[in-house]
């Protein structure tokens, strides 16, 4: 007996402990061209955790790691949602595809948590039109915070009675009342800094202001690691400060980042601020400023060491070597991974079978909206004119073998190259060791003779820089083109603009305005 109960008491800690949260459910209408993401909303510069594909009937199945219990973006079809998740639980959702995710049902074991996340935001939805908030702004400060104090305590109640409606976990319940706090932070700097613009730039507030200010950041650590919006609360406040920094620091000097300044102010003017709060928004300024595409070698390096070196918190260090890995690759000179890849016919095939000629390795995936229209014709031109000096790996990630027979086979037809599939898709051997997300497709990536990386990640195959590398490493001088000329319209979506994207999706609610972080000095 006692043999019995302790495996039991070992399962149900092996459950509680797991981060595993598994998704399924169904959009009626949904279309298999679409797909769902997941990324954790606290999180700085977040990769997506879940990219799952819809069935021809809507359903959709997946599983994810949670880094922690708290709120995730979930996103379809060009809209987003906040949904709060815990390690270990099932997410049974569904909806219409007109209206999925800003309208879901959840049912299973995270019902009642995100039954409650929703019901507080269609009140903030109704709510919000009914506070003259423009109005207020203009009144005197006992008035205005006389309104602020009314809005906390309306919103609060309404909280309350929705704690005894749905009995949702309390960390769900302190989230809400956090992001509550955050709001109007928001909005109380907002007054303080609009009465110093009309006119009165040696306006102050008085002490009740302060405090009330005080009581809303007890927290400040919970909030700055739980809520975006905080963090860009924070930053606006230092903005003015920073700037004047930034300007002296970079008086006659070329090449200095954002993201050297921001550290070095850290350093210098905001002692005062614990080392959490300096790792986020140090974090979050990077992946805004200096993590991109465009970012020349020499930035990218500034960058690492700034994260080696000045990121203390291990989460987010290891948060932002991914991001900046995902954006701009490896290293010129790396030898290139190999990695499980296997072709139509079953059998198994290794990049280094290209040892001896560059190649170019070629990631797309069948749901990507542009492969057929934009990408294939443009591909053609460049396999016709550097075919008889190097190769081309075509590597599908789409959900299933099958999928990248179909694919590889209509739409890869006629073009020369080996066509070839990282089994289980993004989650592949290949899509892991080479930092591809479904955002970041189609993605082409130059190999040298030796088998060493000789470009970054490029997402546009009518990059001049891209045509560079080509002509450099099969010795040809591809036709010079009117640079005015879109080679390849609308093609792959800028990872650092769909990082913001995501970021600036994630810290929205009903009645939150975000605010400009210290504007960006190179």
């Amino acid at each position: 007996m006692k043999k019995y109960l302790l495996l039991f008491i070992i399962a149900v800690f092996a459950m509680s402990c797991s981060k595993k949260v598994e998704v399924k459910g169904k959009i009626t209408g949904g279309s298999p061209l679409e797909r769902i993401e997941l990324i954790e909303a606290s999180g700085v510069a977040t990769l997506p955790l879940m990219n799952i594909g819809v069935n021809k009937d809507g359903t959709f199945t997946g599983n994810f790691d949670a880094p922690k219990s708290g709120m995730y973006l979930l996103s379809y079809g060009g809209k987003r949602n906040l949904i709060y998740l815990k390690g270990g639980q099932k997410l049974e959702i569904s909806g219409n595809a007109m209206t999925f995710p800003t309208e879901y049902v959840i049912t299973g074991d995270a019902k009642n948590n995100n039954d409650f996340f929703m019901a507080t935001q269609k009140y903030l939805a109704t709510y919000a039109q009914t506070v003259n908030m423009n109005e207020l702004m203009t009144k005197d400060e006992k008035t205005f915070l006389k309104g602020i104090e009314k809005v906390q305590a309306d919103v609060n109640k309404n909280i309350d009675e929705n704690v005894k409606k749905f009995s949702p976990d309390n960390e769900v319940v302190t989230w809400k009342k956090n992001d509550l706090s955050t709001t109007l932070l928001t909005i109380l700097n907002q007054y303080e800094m609009g009465h110093k613009q009309m006119g009165n730039p040696s306006f102050k507030v008085t002490k009740a202001f302060t405090d009330f200010t005080n009581k809303l950041e007890e927290n400040k650590d919970v909030l700055v690691k739980e809520h975006p919006l905080y963090r860009e609360y924070l930053l606006t406040k230092m903005s003015p400060d920073f700037q004047k920094y930034a300007q002296a620091k970079t008086a006659g000097k070329k090449d200095v980042t954002t993201s050297e300044l921001f550290t070095e102010y850290l350093k210098k003017n905001q002692k005062d601020l614990s080392q959490t709060a300096k790792d986020y928004l140090l974090a979050f300024v990077m992946a805004q400023s200096d993590i991109h595409p465009g970012s020349p070698e020499k930035t990218v390096e500034k960058i690492k060491k700034i994260i080696d070196e000045d990121i203390k918190d291990a989460t987010i260090k290891e948060d932002l070597k991914k991001i900046q890995f995902a954006i701009n690759g490896f290293k010129i000179g790396e030898q290139a991974p190999e990695a499980s890849l296997v072709k139509a016919d079953g059998k198994s095939y290794n990049l280094s079978e290209n040892k001896g000629k560059p190649y170019l390795l070629s990631f797309y995936a069948s749901w990507n909206p542009y492969i057929g229209e934009a990408t294939i014709p443009v591909l053609k031109e460049v396999v016709n004119f550097y075919k008889s000096k190097m190769n081309f790996v075509f590597v599908n990630v789409d959900d299933t073998k099958d999928q990248f027979v179909k694919t590889s086979s209509s739409l890869l037809k006629g073009i020369t190259g080996t066509n070839v599939y990282g089994e289980n898709g993004l989650n592949s051997d290949i899509a892991k060791k080479y930092g591809v997300y479904g955002f970041k497709l189609p993605c082409f990536i130059v190999v040298d003779k030796d088998g060493k990386i000789a470009s970054k990640p490029f997402f546009n195959l009518g990059d001049p820089e891209l045509v560079t590398v080509l002509d450099k490493q099969t010795g040809l001088s591809a036709p010079k083109v009117n640079p005015n000329v879109q080679l390849q319209l609308g093609l792959g979506m800028d990872p650092a603009v769909v990082a913001a994207q995501q970021q600036a999706a994630a810290q929205q609610a009903p009645q939150q305005q975000a605010n400009p972080q210290p504007a960006q000095t190179k």
